[in-house]
């Protein structure tokens, strides 16, 4: 243990070190030892810099009621190496929405402090000796793994992971290798993109820490540059210019272009973050690794709920209710969406008269919108209102300007303002912070770069709610001259009343003409802020409502009329969430009319199997038999399709190509609440030992209800039978029949069954085991199974095994017993060895 112990020994960063390593690489002067001791009281002050900026984490904005110790909370996101099909061609919300990734994702897992480290070599995980400095010139080589990208829709965690890597490193638990950790978000580039500066000199505006330090040493020390939130950058990264000298003064774009090439400090590793659209405009060969955030798993957001609530009870009823809506469930993958949730759902259920909690995103939204207003006036005023109206019209001015503000944005493919921007919706920016703090959790100001400041709102979802909403203020109030990015040429000309289903119709359209969905989630915005019951929540700002009930069921066949036209039906998820948010409650006859249509006879598409998945998904009917086979796809195809096993009673899986990483998915399956599968056949899949592992942590999931599972043929051994034991030991195991057949179990797997078969929880009364490899001994353990636990297995098939004489007699004695309940043995090689 003690040479285990040396091996984790943290990186020793004193001047000793230091001074040694420099005399091995035969450096005896006392300059260089004092040039040493400044670089390492420099690197010092730069780690305690970064710790203290990065070791609390904000939910919402960043004030100092909310924050929280990064450390305390944080839980490891789910992160992969490679990207997902088509993941810059549609919304991003839909991408978490691809709920089959989640499910089957077949990318490697990858931890983010591992993220320079090439995945095929197995690594120490002991840390190196303390070397900021390169290795000599004569013996330098590139890193493997030199610029990474990651990926993520917006507050999916890229930034807090960001933020846990620089932590890590600032208090040396990890990646001591090196030097500088140097954070240059593009939200504050943006600030100084019209400015002049050496790349020393921009650090310094950045890092003022770092004023000691010497240009010379940047090609000596190892340093990592860290590009947070291309997606925000205003700049014009120009790839096909050269500069390679750090003193050089030169325009911030063309020094952040040469950092990514690698003209500039080759040596440097660089990290990129951004969201998927933004990502496609960096050059595909300036980048050695392509990661992918995907957010919170389903145990994630459970015990994201948990920690987020202190009451337990509460906690409970948030999860269970989240879980009921399959468009809250999905989209809660998002951290911020959970937080937002939470908020939401949290002060509903205080109070004692509430009588429906939000089902749909645009209730979930709206019910946001007046609690942070209530919360603002109980703050800034000390005043207690209820009424939803009032709290809206007290505020009208204010949210109305923020809502312009969110629209033209959006149309712009902006999520950062600056000064400029509020100018253009008439917000003052003297005012701007009385916005930002009077809104609270809605929109934020951030100071950067002495004292500049940048503001957003909370998060996209955020904007594109007060986009519709300003949209749908447009319409209500008639003013046309705002709508007119909807209208064709030929209708621009002539001003006049617009009906509601045309608006919807002109917005759907809008949003399909966009290859990358940019406006999916404003336009399903759109079609729930039309709905009455919103109108009415609203109405403090919308000033009347109307029953649209009428433009509501055209809008409504419109959209049904749209899946025969060819909608790609990745898109058509987005039309299905339109209907949803209306209360339009017929998506079992869109499934039925999908699943009859020209694309389901051909072969399916992976994105058809996606958009089929999720119209299941979405239906909330029970289907009586879901056969995966059926489905004409590729194998990658029918993962896809597993998530429609969550609504249905018999799931026939059977032959199907599924792995274990398959059984996962269905285990997540098997934990969710009211899941109404009872008979699951997993037959002939290549399942192996680790796939019936995660499968049976469902199975033994309180609210499991499979009674008929089927597991022959899955290259299962004596593994397997240990933990279908466990799930057989459990109190109210629903277990009733159990197919093992065609696996090779052998005695010793017979054994593992025999403690749950003699348990009293086990219920089970069919049990095939036929092709086992079953021998004399195993068939004594299964006659002291029946011994024990009598009363209810009535049905076991031993075929083609090898008993021997005694091992028949022992089974045959156990069926003669009046006490046992077997009256079906079925061990048709035991008749040859009784005739022989």
């Amino acid at each position: 243990m003690k040479s285990d112990r040396s091996m984790h020994k943290p990186p020793d960063f004193s001047r000793e070190a230091v001074c040694s390593e420099s005399h091995q690489n035969g450096q005896h002067n006392t300059s260089v030892s004092e040039s040493d001791d400044v670089l390492l009281r420099i690197i010092e002050g730069h780690k305690t810099t970064l710790k203290k900026k990065y070791e609390c984490l904000y939910e919402g904005v960043a004030l100092k009621e909310n924050q929280t110790l990064l450390n305390s909370i944080y839980t490891e996101l789910y992160i992969t190496e490679g990207e997902s099909e088509g993941v810059n061609e549609k919304h991003e919300v839909l991408q978490i929405e691809s709920v089959s990734r989640k499910w089957v994702s077949q990318d490697k897992p990858i931890s983010c402090n591992d993220i320079f480290k090439p995945l095929s070599t197995n690594r120490p995980k002991e840390q190196k000796k303390a070397s900021f400095s390169q290795e000599p010139e004569g013996d330098r080589k590139k890193p493997e793994i030199r610029t990474v990208l990651t990926k993520g829709i917006a507050g999916i965690g890229k930034t807090v992971s960001v933020q846990k890597f620089i932590l890590d490193w600032a208090e040396g638990r990890t990646n001591q290798d090196i030097a500088f950790m140097l954070v240059l978000p593009f939200r504050e580039l943006n600030l100084v993109k019209d400015e002049q500066f050496s790349l020393h000199g921009l650090l310094l505006e950045f890092h003022p820490e770092l004023k000691d330090l010497d240009p010379k040493k940047y090609n000596d020390c190892k340093m990592l540059f860290i590009f947070d939130g291309f997606d925000e950058s205003r700049l014009q990264l120009n790839f096909c210019q050269s500069l390679c000298d750090v003193t050089t003064t030169s325009s911030v774009s063309m020094l952040i272009s040469d950092l990514i090439q690698g003209n500039l400090l080759p040596s440097a590793l660089i990290w990129i973050t951004s969201r998927p659209a933004a990502a496609s405009q960096i050059p595909s060969q300036f980048i050695s690794r392509v990661t992918e955030v995907q957010g919170f798993s389903d145990s994630q957001k459970e015990e994201y709920f948990r920690k987020r609530v202190s009451d337990e009870s509460q906690a409970n009823r948030i999860i269970s209710h989240i879980k009921t809506s399959v468009s809250l469930h999905i989209m809660c993958h998002i951290p911020v969406f959970c937080w937002i949730s939470a908020t939401v759902l949290q002060e509903m259920l205080r109070q004692d008269n509430v009588k429906e909690i939000p089902k749909t995103l645009t209730e979930m939204y709206t019910h946001f919108l007046l609690i942070q207003t209530k919360m603002k006036k109980q703050k800034y005023e000390e005043k207690i209102e209820t009424d939803s109206k009032n709290l809206l019209e007290s505020s009208k001015e204010i949210f109305l300007k923020l809502a312009k503000l969110a629209f033209n944005q959006l149309l712009r493919g902006n999520i950062m303002f600056y000064e400029k921007d509020l100018r253009e919706c008439g917000i003052d920016v003297s005012e701007a912070t009385v916005y930002s703090g009077i809104c609270t959790e809605i929109f934020k100001e951030e100071s950067v770069l002495g004292q500049k400041k940048v503001y957003s709102f909370v998060h996209l979802s955020v904007q594109e709610f007060f986009a519709a909403l300003y949209v749908f203020y447009c319409y209500v109030n008639r003013n046309m001259e705002a709508l007119e990015y909807f209208m064709q040429e030929e209708t621009r000309m002539e001003p006049k009343y617009l009906w509601l289903a045309e608006l919807l119709k002109k917005a759907v359209n809008k949003s399909l003409e966009s290859k990358d969905g940019r406006l999916d989630l404003f336009v399903r915005f759109l079609h729930g802020i039309s709905l009455e019951s919103n109108q009415k929540l609203l109405q403090g700002l919308l000033t009347h409502t109307q029953n649209y009930q009428i433009n509501i069921k055209k809008i409504s066949c419109y959209i049904k009329k749209l899946n025969k036209d060819g909608v790609p039906p990745e898109r058509w998820i987005n039309l299905l969430h339109c209907l949803t948010e209306m209360n339009y409650n017929s998506l079992h006859e869109e499934i039925q009319a999908f699943v009859k249509s020209e694309n389901y006879r051909t072969k399916l598409s992976l994105a058809h199997c996606t958009a089929l998945a999720y119209m299941f998904l979405m239906s909330e009917e029970v289907l009586d038999e879901f056969d995966l086979k059926k489905y004409k796809t590729s194998d990658e195809g029918r993962r896809r399709l597993l998530p429609a096993v969550r609504c249905c009673r018999k799931a026939l899986l059977a032959g199907c190509n599924l792995t274990e990483q398959s059984c996962s998915s269905v285990a997540s399956v098997l934990q969710s609440v009211n899941c109404p599968l009872r008979e699951l056949d997993l037959s002939n899949n290549d399942l192996q030992d680790s796939g019936v592992k995660f499968l049976c942590v469902g199975l033994k999931n309180p609210h499991c209800k499979v009674e008929i599972l089927r597991l022959s043929g899955c290259e299962l051994t004596e593994q397997s039978c240990e933990a279908v034991a466990s799930v057989l030991q459990s109190v109210n195991c629903p277990l009733r029949e159990l197919d093992l057949s065609n696996n090779d179990l052998q005695d010793s797997g017979v054994k593992f069954l025999y403690e749950g078969l003699k348990n009293p929880h086990c219920k089970l009364e069919i049990l095939r085991l036929s092709h086992c490899l079953v021998t004399e001994e195993g068939f004594s353990s299964l006659a002291s199974a029946l011994s024990s636990n009598p009363s209810h297995l009535r049905e076991l098939d031993l075929s083609y095994n090898e008993p021997g004489d005694s091992g028949v007699k022992l089974l045959s004695d156990r069926k003669m017993d009046p006490h046992c309940r077997l009256d079906t043995l079925k061990s048709r090689l035991i008749y040859v060895i009784i005739m022989k």
